[in-house]
């Protein structure tokens, strides 16, 4: 208990393991719950509930101003953005979009690669010396090399689709547990510059890197050039969002309009079935 008292606290860390005082920043503020707001639900969860569960809430926002002025109460389903937080599942996940383009082009060559060595070096009895048949043998110095790198080598391998979806999920619940998952209305911000973003995520505390996530390819002119010069904040579209973005990217902003899409593709998958035709028929079954 005592070991435990003792470093709970960063006085309590030894010497070598502080931090020096100008590298510890001021403690961030968590926003406080909307579970006793007095402000409107502005969007109810379209997909259907289980009974025995309650819908996620959190708070709407604004880009049009600087300051974090609450708009209303979101509701969130909770199969989407309140899972159990599985680190394995996000590790498998992570290492899987690492190898999925990794192609290693290491190659050396073999003994029939290698210029020469096509007489024997000596003959085969009478010289007191081991035999050899070419002095590009593995055996040899400058010879060819045996069970070698033959590049270019794919590392891709495929992850099954439960485990995907599920790391999505739970991304979103990391994101929303720790409060950098911020609901807006819109990307619309009133000028195109870079500093008025920058001002905004330092008022906001949303942290050094943001994740900017709407629905389409087409996004508002403000916010894409006022993006344009911030190498740590990033705008993609919805269908692209994946667990590496949002594990790279200390906040994660989403309309409305990417909520009601990531929910309605990822709930999807709870309740699909293996299809009984090929998958080159064209089918209907997708959302």
């Amino acid at each position: 208990h005592s070991l435990v008292s003792s470093l709970s606290g960063e006085s309590g860390l030894p010497a070598n393991l502080r931090l020096p005082p100008n590298l510890i920043g001021a403690p961030r503020e968590k926003r406080a719950p909307p579970t006793t707001s007095d402000l409107p639900v502005l969007r109810k969860c379209e997909a259907d509930i289980p009974a025995h569960r309650t819908p996620t809430r959190t708070w709407l926002e604004s880009l049009i101003s600087r300051d974090s002025e609450h708009l209303g109460v979101v509701d969130l389903h909770p199969d989407v953005f309140s899972v159990p937080v599985r680190l394995d599942i996000l590790h498998a996940v992570e290492v899987w979009q690492r190898n999925f383009k990794r192609i290693s082009h290491a190659k050396v060559k073999t003994r029939a690669e290698v210029s020469g060595g096509g007489r024997k070096p000596w003959r085969q009895k009478g010289s007191g010396r081991a035999r050899h048949g070419s002095i590009r043998s593995p055996l040899w110095r400058g010879g060819g090399i045996a069970h070698g790198p033959r590049g270019p080598t794919s590392y891709y391998y495929m992850l099954p689709m439960k485990v995907r979806v599920q790391g999505l999920k739970i991304a979103l619940t990391s994101k929303l547990t720790q409060d950098y998952l911020h609901i807006v209305d819109s990307l619309e911000i009133p000028t195109p510059d870079a500093h008025y973003l920058q001002d905004l995520m330092k008022h906001r505390q949303w942290g050094d890197s943001v994740l900017i996530v709407d629905v389409g390819e087409e996004f508002p002119q403000n916010i894409l050039q006022a993006t344009a010069s911030l190498k740590t904040v990033n705008i993609i579209p919805a269908i692209g969002l994946n667990v590496h973005s949002m594990l790279k990217h200390e906040s994660l902003v989403l309309t409305l309009e990417a909520v009601k899409f990531l929910e309605k593709k990822l709930l999807w998958h709870d309740c699909r079935f293996t299809p009984l035709y090929p998958f080159k028929l064209p089918y209907s079954d997708l959302p």
